[in-house]
């Protein structure tokens, strides 16, 4: 056992320790991150146009803070663009998160002195309750590797400009440089394929122990490594390789190919970080979900989801939710966001403690008849379509088709890149036109009345998703597909990569 990895068992007990006091005392933790926001934002700008100092309760912030989104903070952000002080927060931002937007464009996302230590203070817990709970702590001892952004920053209106990996980068510990991987100089290589191709040559040889990065960008580089191996196995490549950590979507899809490549099963922790706060991180391999972060400077709020779109919504406070509803969840934060809808959907599997699963995002569903499918319902099916049936997926994506030739009842299309195809397709995309219906009475009414037909599924070519995803910019880094559309955009997109 090395050093290090013996040093990590106490540090990670006292450390976990101490975070049980906020844990075990989940409601009175959030009214002081509310009081303490509250109190910190008085005097700026937002602060001073929404009457934060008449502010005492929750129900006086709903009453003056509206839920919005970026466009809705868009203001606001230009004035810190317009180089001004004490806007959001006090002070100005440390740093502006560059994420992509759809309406907007770029969005430009505040991270302020006070809120990054909680990114990294996140991070580090999420490993540290893992070494905790299950007394392996041997990857720390050898090299780890982050698919990340590049870490290059930029500067604009004064602020340290960048992608949240890029920035994150920045922060590892001293004591973790060593063990780093890849190079600096490859990180900033910004061809995804080429710097994939890069870091492949550069970790081949090393003994890599911790691996962490977006599914779908770290199977490519597990095919890469067996491809330039000769078709070796990862265990093969990597004796040592014992941690697989990852966030951004729903892994389940891409078990069996990790596994595969892999050649065993690998532990895993799941982690939600956003540019705009780190929200939750699997602290146990025993239980589901993720805990939620409630002293990290955020005061959460929820809507129901399926209330979202209505004039007047419910906002609830951590206090009144319930398990198994789908919430869209609302962030206020010291980084100076409020009422600030990121898009995502949560449950919550625990309230003891609050434990989370993201089940989708509140724009990515298909609803073009009424039936509200969201990614949570299309991923179960997958994944037990694939588990039931033997096949392995790359990735896939769902739309509505409204018009189909030769005046057919309209369709949910499934667009699909099989790794393996199932043995028996028919009964394959059967078992999932009856698990949809299953699983969502309003596209079971669709069915049985006759305005839809059961869904249909178009081949994707072998890396069509990733040649999709580079033609658009969006090869690499924290980029996803959407499981859903409600339209025929993506489809449309896609039909240069389709199975001929």
């Amino acid at each position: 056992m090395g050093l290090k990895s013996w040093l990590s068992k106490p540090y990670a007990k006292y450390l976990i320790g101490k975070e049980k006091k906020w844990i075990n005392n989940p409601l009175e933790t959030q009214e002081k991150v509310f009081n303490y926001l509250i109190s910190e934002a008085k005097h700026t700008v937002f602060g001073k146009d929404h009457g934060f100092d008449e502010i005492k309760t929750y129900e006086d912030f709903k009453s003056r803070v509206p839920v919005r989104d970026y466009e809705g903070l868009k203001p606001y952000v230009e004035q810190i663009l317009e180089e001004k002080s004490d806007v959001l927060w006090k002070g100005k931002p440390l740093y502006l998160a560059k994420t992509s937007g759809t309406t907007s464009g770029a969005k430009y996302i505040p991270i302020s002195k006070d809120s990054m230590p909680h990114h990294i203070k996140s991070a580090k817990n999420a490993l540290l309750s893992y070494i905790n709970e299950t007394g392996k702590a041997g990857f720390v001892n050898g090299k780890m590797i982050f698919l990340q952004g590049n870490p290059t920053l930029n500067k604009k209106a004064g602020i340290d400009l960048g992608r949240l990996s890029g920035i994150v980068a920045h922060y590892v510990p001293a004591y973790l440089q060593k063990n780093r991987m890849p190079s600096y100089e490859t990180n900033c290589i910004e061809d995804w394929e080429t710097k994939v191709d890069k870091i492949v040559e550069e970790t081949m040889k090393e003994d890599m122990t911790l691996i962490s990065g977006i599914p779908a960008w770290v199977q490519m580089y597990f095919e890469k490594l067996s491809e330039k191996s000769g078709g070796k196995k990862i265990k093969d490549i990597f004796p040592n390789f014992s941690l697989f950590v990852y966030g951004g979507v729903n892994f389940k899809p891409y078990e069996k190919r990790f596994e595969e490549l892999i050649g065993k099963k690998i532990d895993s922790v799941e982690l939600y970080p956003a540019s705009e706060g780190f929200i939750a991180y699997q602290d146990s391999q025993n239980a589901e979900g993720m805990l939620l972060e409630l002293n990290s400077g955020i005061f959460y709020e929820f809507i129901p989801a399926e209330e979202f779109f209505n004039e007047n919504p419910t906002r609830l406070s951590l206090k009144d939710v319930e398990l198994g509803v789908n919430y869209v969840i609302v962030l206020n934060t010291d980084a100076g966001l409020w009422g600030y809808n990121i898009g995502d959907t949560v449950k919550f599997v625990s309230k003891d403690p609050y434990r989370i699963i993201v089940s989708g995002r509140i724009k990515h569903y298909t609803s073009a008849f009424g039936e509200h499918v969201i990614a949570e319902e299309v991923e179960r099916t997958m994944n037990e379509a694939c588990e039931k049936f033997d096949a392995q997926i790359t990735e896939f994506t769902v739309a509505p088709q409204v018009t189909p030739k030769d005046k057919e009842l309209p369709f949910h299309e499934w667009f699909v890149e099989f790794q393996k195809e199932p043995a028996n397709y028919i009964e394959f995309v059967e078992f999932l036109d009856k698990r949809m219906q299953e699983q969502n009475v309003y596209y079971f009414d669709l069915i049985k009345g006759s305005v839809l037909q059961p869904l249909k599924i178009t081949k994707v070519a072998q890396d069509g998703f990733m040649m999709f995803m580079k033609n658009r910019g969006k090869l690499g880094g924290q980029n996803k597909i959407p499981r859903l559309s409600n339209d025929r955009k993506i489809a449309d997109e896609l039909s240069d990569y389709l199975v001929k």
